[in-house]
């Protein structure tokens, strides 16, 4: 066998990791890219491993009754949606059976049985984040790029990076990723810097001028706009923001950044409020009782993407915790502190620990504005703040721990051990990180409890949250 070799009458078992799926030929594991379980397919090799096999669709053979039509124009270009061609009720059912392995095989663990993942309520248009690029040089199809060439000319374009390709952004037409207005304002921002001449930046040469467009949205409807830049260049900042505050009036906070680094991360730069509010607010039921919970989310606060689902999660992370008002928690990666918030009402005490200096500022306001007395915030990273004397003078009855994808740190692990709070729930968007601290902790609790959640409709990603108990 070579790369190239067509490989004919396939037949697709199972879903794999990065919307890949799963075949086997003459014994050997195949991945394949542009299936879907159920199919029959033909597919040309591309990589060939002693271990295994991956392979690019070329024929369908026989469709799986388990396919459905891609919603987007984008669909197996871009990266973020990359399970759409899967009824969703059959993708769900994959997302819970990689909870099981992953904490199974790569942590050794022995689980309970696994609960029904709780599906999301929204399929489409649930994300209230996204970040798109400018790029002055946008993907283009191998015929598109043959006549550009041949006309000398490069077009503009404001999307996303194609997968694993860094300088290498394809321009979106519609995202149905979030709700409106977030497809108005990224092509009114396009439409007003291409008739402005407004200098897009060459991700390769690193020059240009216009860099990113991050849009938030609350479920209430408020929006907020950050416009990244390079360089202070005020008339042309003026001409975008200007004309996309006045055509969407659903932008309540608008901010821009200066910003002449080599990468567009801006958690530590100083970031401008050009109009409006310097937060928007989003709003969450209590887990018992009518009333609302408010959390002010600045442009840096990491707030949960899904914020209808986020509901669903935090609901089960306060009934794992089982609190009965006499508890000290610890919450651990708070973020802006919703889930201390959220679970603040039944506990004695919550002490939420972050990293980024503006979400605790946030997390401090959140607890102003919901009139809670109980939560403290501190800032700091968890393997420096959770030392031995601190460590030592603290005894937390219940943790609950949401870091994020590559998981917690092992001195972290062995922190928790020390503690030894009765219960730690663990909230995971990645279970292969999970279940390699899970394995650590082990050592001295048992797992009573796991619930997936689906937070991220048509792509690969799940996520998880397990009870631990002291054995």
């Amino acid at each position: 066998m070579k790369k190239g070799d067509i490989i004919e009458h396939l037949r697709v078992e199972t879903m794999a990791a990065e919307g890949k799926s799963i075949a086997h030929y003459n014994g050997a594991v195949v991945f394949l890219k542009g299936a879907a379980p159920g199919d029959v397919a033909s597919a040309a090799l591309t990589k060939i491993k002693p271990q295994f096999l991956e392979a690019v669709v070329t024929q369908i053979e026989q469709l799986s009754p388990h396919r459905t039509a891609p919603v987007c124009s984008h669909f197996g270009l871009c990266g973020g949606c990359s399970w759409q061609h899967i009824i969703y009720s059959e993708q769900i059912k994959y997302k819970e059976q990689q909870v099981t392995d992953h904490l199974t095989r790569i942590g050794g663990l022995t689980l309970p049985s696994v609960n029904p993942i709780l599906a999301s309520p929204d399929s489409l248009h649930y994300r209230n984040k996204l970040d798109f690029t400018f790029t002055a040089n946008r993907w283009m199809s191998a015929e598109e790029l043959s006549d550009a060439k041949r006309e000398n000319r490069f077009e503009t374009g404001l999307g996303f990076h194609i997968p694993r390709m860094y300088d290498r952004v394809f321009d979106v037409a519609e995202c149905h990723l979030q709700p409106e207005p977030s497809n108005g304002i990224r092509l009114l921002a396009k439409e007003i810097a291409c008739r402005e001449n407004i200098p897009f930046f060459d991700l390769r040469k690193q020059v240009g001028f216009l860099r990113t467009l991050t849009i938030r949205t609350t479920v209430a409807g408020e929006a907020m706009v950050i416009l990244q830049v390079t360089y202070d260049e005020r008339k042309w900042i003026e001409k975008i923001l200007s004309g996309i505050t006045a055509a969407f009036p659903q932008i309540t906070s608008c901010h821009y950044i200066i910003n002449g680094k080599k990468n567009d991360t801006f958690a530590d730069l100083d970031i401008i409020c050009w109009k409006g509010k310097p937060y928007i607010t989003e709003q969450m039921k209590k887990p018992r009782g009518d009333g609302q919970l408010q959390f002010r989310i600045g442009p840096k606060s990491f707030y949960q993407t899904n914020p209808r689902q986020a509901y669903e999660l935090y609901k089960t992370v306060w009934r794992m915790a089982a609190l009965t008002g006499k508890e000290n928690v610890f919450d651990l990666y708070t973020g802006t502190g919703t889930i201390a918030h959220f679970i603040a009402s039944d506990a004695r005490h919550v002490l939420g620990i972050e990293y980024v200096e503006d979400a605790v500022r946030d997390a401090r306001i959140n607890s102003q504005l919901n009139n809670i007395s109980n939560a403290e915030f501190i800032v700091g990273d968890m393997k420096d703040i959770l030392h031995e004397a601190f460590v030592s003078s603290h005894s937390p009855d219940v943790v609950i721990a949401d870091p994020p994808r590559n998981g917690m740190h092992e001195d972290v692990c062995r922190a928790l051990l020390t503690l030894s709070p009765q219960k730690i729930v663990y909230v995971s968007c990645n279970p292969a990180t999970q279940a390699r601290d899970l394995k650590i902790l082990s050592a001295a609790y048992r797992i009573t409890e796991v619930q997936p959640i689906d937070m991220f409709p048509h792509t690969t990603h799940v996520e998880n949250a397990v009870k631990l108990e002291k054995h």
